[in-house]
């Protein structure tokens, strides 16, 4: 397995593949702000929309590919405001359903971990659906639970569920 951080330009070539895993994980039961009915080819479009963001650094891309094939990936969103360049939001950390309980998401983790703390962040956020596996997930990696917020975002289904908000500070590796 390998762990890369996307350009815009590697972005579009493995848009594709980050759009089937997309699809695959919330049709598997995870939201990640999409309801269920998500085709592949329109995750991938909303993949190849995010180009822009990824080019001027609005958003920060990681993928793991395994034998070629995308089986990963998280993103980070730098706070942008003067008061905020400290901080940054661990968003759309997701792995394929065949590939789970690998260590994937832990290299993508530590990934964005590490690439935040060499980049000056003391703190990183981020939110998982309350009592999803997730968020036992994010417990045993050593991130702290600062509350949980109710009605804060549907589930595939559509019903609004409670999220659990974490926080970390990122360690030099």
């Amino acid at each position: 397995m390998t762990i890369e951080r996307l350009t815009a330009e590697a972005l579009d070539s493995c848009a594709d593949g980050l759009g089937e895993l997309l699809a695959a994980t919330v049709a598997a039961g995870s939201s990640l702000g999409f309801l269920t009915g998500l085709s592949a080819q329109e995750a991938a479009g909303w993949w190849r929309g995010r180009a822009a963001e990824v080019a001027d650094g609005r958003l920060l891309l990681w993928v793991a590919r395994s034998g070629g094939r995308v089986t990963g990936t998280v993103g980070c969103a730098p706070g942008l405001k003067d008061n905020g360049r400290h901080r940054g939001e661990v968003v759309k950390l997701m792995v394929a359903p065949e590939a789970r309980g690998q260590g994937v998401a832990r290299r993508l983790l530590g990934a964005v971990e590490t690439w935040a703390a060499g980049a000056g962040m003391t703190l990183l956020t981020l939110d998982t659906e309350t009592g999803s596996p997730a968020e036992g997930f994010y417990r045993m990696a050593g991130w702290t639970e600062t509350g949980t917020v109710p009605g804060y975002a549907s589930d595939p289904y559509g019903k609004l569920m409670p999220s659990t908000f974490f926080h970390k500070t990122p360690a030099a590796a």
